[in-house]
């Protein structure tokens, strides 16, 4: 595709509709750039975007999150949720740190490998869905800090493009005990600092490359990718309480298949 005001375009819709759903935005994100031949300076384009659809969920939770900063000097559940998600969001610092070059330069460049975790964990999340899982926790503001930890650990995992953020923070609360609901809400909270940090220190590290005449593009990415997260986030919570997560497990193992099939044919 030549024109990359429309692939940046394509793509921040890609960004937000995929971002909170568990199929991996990352991924989509990389297999579609590749295959329209979209490339940017150390692929900051794809991780900036990512900046947008962390606005939508600060926009649909602005109240809650306004409550939550208002009651930390005197409210104790207040300070105790944020430390929560402060605690989740540690474990991906610390990795995040330590493997960003390996990450950005090796596996952010092996489609095969994203279409691959793409069908694993498609399948994970079918077998996930179909457990007899009992929840034990149903608010997402009142996990355990030993479980918020274990979701952050978890959280790790979707350093490999092509796992998900949120599809690893999702089966990892479920796995801890918490409802459908529960698991993606909390998802969508720990998604604001962890893709915060993410953008941060990704644009410390390629500043030396910044190509600021793609700003036009990033710009029209990130702007697609806020309204897009923002029907998706709205949208998410009530459909999967009611029907769970098997059509994002088959969604993911169709597109790898697709995926794999086009590149062993030379895409």
């Amino acid at each position: 595709m030549s024109d990359p005001t429309l692939s940046a375009l394509i793509l921040g819709i890609l960004e937000g509709l995929t971002e909170f759903i568990p199929v991996s935005s990352t991924g989509h994100i990389l297999l579609a750039g590749h295959f329209i031949g979209f490339e940017s300076a150390g692929k900051t384009f794809e991780v900036v975007i990512q900046l947008g659809a962390v606005l939508a969920v600060l926009g649909v939770y602005a109240a809650k999150i306004g409550r939550t900063v208002a009651g930390l000097p005197t409210d104790p559940h207040a300070r105790r949720f944020a430390g929560s998600i402060l605690l989740a969001f540690l474990p991906a610092v610390v990795v995040g740190v330590l493997a960003h070059d390996v990450i950005k330069e090796v596996l952010f460049e092996s489609p095969r490998l994203i279409a691959t975790m793409l069908i694993l964990g498609g399948i994970v999340l079918l077998v996930v869905d179909r457990l007899p899982l009992v929840p034990r926790h149903h608010d997402s503001e009142r996990f355990p800090l030993r479980m918020a930890l274990g979701i952050g650990v978890i959280q790790c995992l979707a350093m490999i493009p092509g796992v998900s953020r949120s599809g690893a923070t999702i089966v990892g609360a479920l796995a801890f005990g918490a409802d459908k609901r529960s698991a993606a809400e909390f998802s969508f909270f720990l998604s604001m600092p962890t893709m915060a940090g993410a953008f941060a220190y990704d644009l410390y590290k390629n500043r030396d490359v910044l190509d600021m005449s793609a700003m036009g593009e990033i710009a029209i990415g990130f702007a697609a990718a806020f309204v897009a997260a923002i029907l998706v986030v709205r949208w998410l919570l009530g459909y999967v309480s009611r029907h769970g997560y098997a059509l994002f497990g088959w969604w993911r193992i169709i597109v790898g298949s697709v995926v794999l099939a086009a590149l062993s044919m030379g895409y």
